[in-house]
């Protein structure tokens, strides 16, 4: 089953203050999105490594470029074989990475909030080789399209920078998360180090 979203898109949001929000982002059947999710998604990014360089004025301009996504438990983000045309920010619940094979579904790792997910493919624009699919219902995200990242690049390049960092940083917790597993897997298996 394909993921339904619901979009808002620019999420314009100031950190820091409730009192300060003045607008709301429109979802498409002209629901307004709560202020109390602007508030929280506003702290989220607060407390994000990917923020931890921007001042306040740069992540509110960050969230200019991102759309809020909630998606259910079994709906997938991304399937096998498909480019990445967006990055994900986990705001809550949890993303699993997996893989097909004979009918059954492989779970090779899982994102939680505060977690990126998409970049490989984004970035080298290769396939992907896993499926992005929702763990628990109610699964919320921030995405950035790759439309936006482009834009974002060129008007804001010091933001775009910071995204690419965490895309490295985000790599290398993957690879070490799937190292681990390989080893303490490998070890029990071949009984090394007896």
């Amino acid at each position: 089953m394909m993921a339904e979203w619901i979009c808002v898109a620019p999420l314009d949001l100031l950190p820091y203050s409730e009192d300060i929000m003045t607008s709301k982002s429109v979802l498409p059947h002209g629901e307004d999105l709560d202020q109390a999710t602007q508030v929280r998604l506003s702290q989220f990014m607060d407390h994000q490594y990917l923020c931890a360089s921007l001042t306040v004025n740069e992540v509110r301009t960050l969230l200019e470029y991102l759309t809020y996504q909630e998606v259910n438990k079994g709906d997938i983000l991304s399937e096998i074989g498909s480019v990445g045309d967006a990055l994900y920010f986990v705001v809550q619940g949890q993303i699993a990475l997996a893989f097909v094979e004979q009918d059954q579904e492989n779970e090779i790792a899982s994102a939680g909030p505060g977690e990126m997910l998409g970049e490989m493919s984004f970035f080298d624009k290769m396939p992907r080789s896993v499926r992005l699919v929702a763990k628990e219902p109610a699964t919320q995200l921030l995405k950035l399209s790759r439309t936006m990242y482009k834009r974002l690049k060129s008007e804001h390049p010091f933001i775009a920078i910071q995204i690419v960092e965490h895309a490295i940083v985000s790599l290398d917790r993957l690879f070490r998360a799937v190292s681990t597993n390989y080893s303490h897997f490998s070890h029990y298996l071949y009984r090394t180090g007896k």
